[in-house]
């Protein structure tokens, strides 16, 4: 056993227990793909799947536990494999799109999934982002996977046999095969998927061997397999075989796929080009170093350098590029929305209303190029789809509730987005303010309501109308903010602005908490703050009343000032994980992962409240954040399978722990504020891409010395509570003394505060 695991080279000491990481030069290697799959639908753990792909490619590949069509594709506890399948699955909920599997056999060819499935062991796994391989033991054969963005290099190791076998299933509810012997080749499509696709959808793939066929077989639905080398069905595959003379014996595969023809597929296919196996493994490796490499942590533990990179790992497969290169190399698109092939960007795979909150503006920061591709993929959205989607998955689908693509096009803008389209984008983002879509996710459902009387009441058959009301006000404010940055008219910029108070028409001052209001201007009553659902999206009042992520000051004030604020804020760990699920019918398991959490009413496994332990800083108490951040960090996050403490969301919940790690977070995306917090590694480096570096210094840090003492910004005494996103564009460093006790008199003054509209705005 090699003395130094992962192939990294890093400089370590001994403090107290904890082995501290130096330098970390192989940042790939610190990545754990199996961090969150050890999840089911009633108790998620991050509800991820093991995804074996190129930061934001098209195609991912993953083992395939579950059943065809089902959305749990792969869960830790499982026993057997039954394929290698092709995935674009943003998550189980939402289920997939362009599938198909692969699965190797020996003895007697079985085509049916639960009979050809095999057993496996973790202990005969190796899982690592660029590379997969685990042995099958019914079959006695190693299955490698190496990726690129389109396509993959599949390497099977069979033992010495003349029945070999590899199965492509294309799956059912349409699929299409034919097998070209003469070239050892495999082409199909399948137009399996969950909506959100136009009608005529299909995944073209074509999979080269080089090794020939020894025998050929197709089969469809429950047949028994023939020798016919085409078949066109509701569920149709195939089985080729080969004559392995040595133990130890590989078949190779080149396999891709494409959205528009069969012929793109096999020009994807050429970005392996004649790379073997080990050469498409290692340009994968190296592109994940490149891309992870731009953050380089320093001086924190074993366990936090990989739960960093691991979570860092899951923030960089969503939204998926849904684009491909034409033989000229010019990218082009098959159209969800409209079924045609356009040029131009695409992306899918994202719902906004996790998204906004931290992973886009974690883009803007490090990966701006990239972010830009998706701006650009948000004006083809719209001009072909007519809408910008909320949830797109490829397309359009009808899920959760919000116009937060508002604040996806805004926070890209205000940080310095530019060299694409922001008039037609803007021109999206006020059709989709001012009209209900044509379904209930795109646009904003009770707009004429809202104009009407500045909320979505309770009583007009509008589920989830305060959540709707609370987001389209933070959203106005993000339209307000682009207008202004694009000199739109002073009336325009004014009327979203006036828009983006709303959320006072929910503020009930009697419990100091947002609550659902009839269309009589009446609260809903009876008002329980701990039902969940109802009037809220997936959590209950004491989540969403810090849904104003743009006014905390106006929310302080409505709730009596600072002090009753921070009492408000201190209530929600301390009050008992009680809750009302009647709305549900069932205690979905986003209850559930707050319930047995032990930190209240803190529901960190799903999105509403994820800001809030960042809102001390906002009423004189940032030490408060300091600590709360570092628990939650301590305590619902490490890289194992069972390692989130709900749905990871598409890298959402990951940017929480990787934005948190630096020392701070974006409360409010379409500004250029981060609210500060305190780092959890002694030096981080962000290598910018604009070629500058800034780098967040903490020496003395420790689990002990959690809390801020001073803090100095390129050497100058710092006492604001946030710092700018164009100071670190700039480069430099942020250095804190951090100590074991809180430091009472930093970041109490109101000229230390973070922005709230109130509080600056001229309006």
């Amino acid at each position: 056993m090699k003395k130094i695991l992962f192939s990294i080279f890093f400089l370590s000491t001994v403090i107290g227990n904890a082995q501290m990481v130096g330098k970390v030069t192989d940042p790939v290697e610190w990545m754990n793909p199996l961090m969150g799959t050890d999840s089911k639908g009633d108790l998620s753990n991050g509800n991820t799947y093991p995804t074996i792909g190129l930061p934001w490619g098209m195609n991912y590949w993953v083992p395939q536990t579950g059943n065809m069509g089902d959305g749990w594709q792969y869960t830790y506890s499982a026993n057997k494999i039954k394929g290698f399948k092709q995935t674009h699955q943003p998550s189980p909920w939402m289920n997939d799109y362009g599938q198909f599997c692969i699965m190797p056999e020996t003895g007697h060819a079985k085509y049916n999934e639960e009979e050809r499935a095999s057993w496996y062991s973790h202990k005969a796994e190796t899982v690592k982002p660029y590379y997969y391989s685990v042995y099958l033991a019914d079959y006695d054969v190693t299955t490698e996977i190496a990726p690129t963005e389109r396509a993959a290099a599949f390497r099977f190791t069979f033992p010495k046999t003349d029945s070999a076998f590899v199965v492509i299933d294309a799956f059912d509810k349409g699929s299409y095969i034919k097998i070209i012997p003469a070239e050892n080749k495999i082409l199909g499509y399948s137009i399996r998927n969950s909506g959100g696709v136009a009608k005529n959808f299909a995944n073209y793939f074509v999979i080269i061997f080089d090794k020939p066929f020894t025998n050929v077989n197709s089969w469809q639905d429950k047949q028994p397999a023939s020798s016919q080398l085409e078949l066109k069905a509701d569920h149709v595959g195939a089985i080729v075989g080969f004559n392995i003379a040595n133990r130890g014996g590989f078949v190779n595969a080149r396999v891709a796929s494409s959205f528009i023809s069969i012929e793109q597929a096999e020009q994807n296919l050429k970005e392996i080009g004649k790379d073997n196996f080990e050469a498409v493994k290692l340009k994968a490796k190296a592109v994940w170093n490149k891309t992870a490499g731009r953050i380089m942590v320093e001086g924190g533990t074993v366990d936090q350098v990989r739960t960093f990179y691991s979570t860092l790992y899951r923030m960089l497969f969503f939204p998926m590029k849904l684009y491909e290169k034409d033989a000229a190399g010019n990218p082009i698109h098959y159209s969800p929305y409209n079924g045609k092939v356009l040029p131009g960007y695409l992306f899918g795979g994202t719902g906004f209303w996790d998204t906004f909150r931290a992973l886009y503006p974690f883009l803007n920061l490090l990966y701006p190029s990239i972010n830009k591709e998706m701006q650009e993929g948000l004006v083809n959205d719209y001009k072909e789809g007519g809408w910008l989607p909320e949830w797109s998955s490829p397309g359009y689908r009808d899920i959760m509730v919000g116009n937060n693509s508002a604040s996806v096009v805004a926070d890209a803008y205000i940080k310095g987005m530019r060299g694409y389209d922001i008039n037609t984008l803007y021109e999206a983002v006020i059709k989709g303010a001012n009209h209900e879509g044509p379904i209930s996710a795109v646009g904003r459902k009770g707009i004429d309501y809202y104009n009407r009387l500045g909320y979505i009441p309770y009583n007009v058959h509008i589920n989830e109308n305060a959540a709707r009301t609370l987001e389209y006000a933070y959203d106005d404010f993000t339209i307000s903010q682009l207008a202004k940055a694009l000199n739109k008219p002073e009336k325009e910029i004014e009327f979203y602005a006036k828009r983006s108070q709303n959320y006072r028409n929910l503020f009930d001052t009697a419990t100091k908490l947002m609550r659902g209001k009839n269309e009589d201007g009446s609260f809903q009553s009876p008002f329980n703050p701990f039902k969940w659902g109802d009037a809220f999206t997936e959590g209950n009042s004491w989540h969403y009343t810090w849904g104003v992520f743009h006014d905390i000051a106006g929310l302080s004030k409505l709730m009596g000032g600072r002090a009753m604020f921070v009492k408000m804020l201190d209530s929600v760990f301390v009050m008992p994980p009680v809750f009302d699920d009647i709305y549900y019918g069932f205690t979905i398991h986003e209850i559930r992962e707050m319930q047995i959490a032990n930190m209240g009413q803190y529901a960190h496994g799903n999105q509403p409240i994820q800001h809030m332990i960042y809102l001390y800083n906002y009423a004189g108490q940032p030490w408060k954040t300091q600590y709360w951040a570092r628990e939650v960090m301590n305590r619902m996050y490490k890289a194992t399978p069972d390692g989130y403490c709900g749905d990871e969301d598409n890298g959402q919940t990951s940017a929480w722990y990787v934005f948190s790690a630096l020392g701070f977070y974006p409360v409010c995306p379409a500004t250029d504020q981060y609210v500060l917090g305190a780092p959890l590694f002694k030096k981080i480096t962000l290598h910018l891409e604009n070629g500058k570096q800034f780098s967040f210094e903490a020496p003395g840090n420790s689990d002990k010395n959690r809390y801020v003492q001073l803090a100095k910004l390129n050497g100058v005494a710092y006492n604001k509570n946030w710092i700018s996103h164009f100071d670190i564009l700039k480069g430099g460093n942020f250095t804190t003394i951090m100590g074991p006790q809180p430091n009472k008199n930093k970041g109490v003054t109101k000229e230390a505060y973070p922005y709230s509209f109130s509080a600056y705005s001229d309006h």
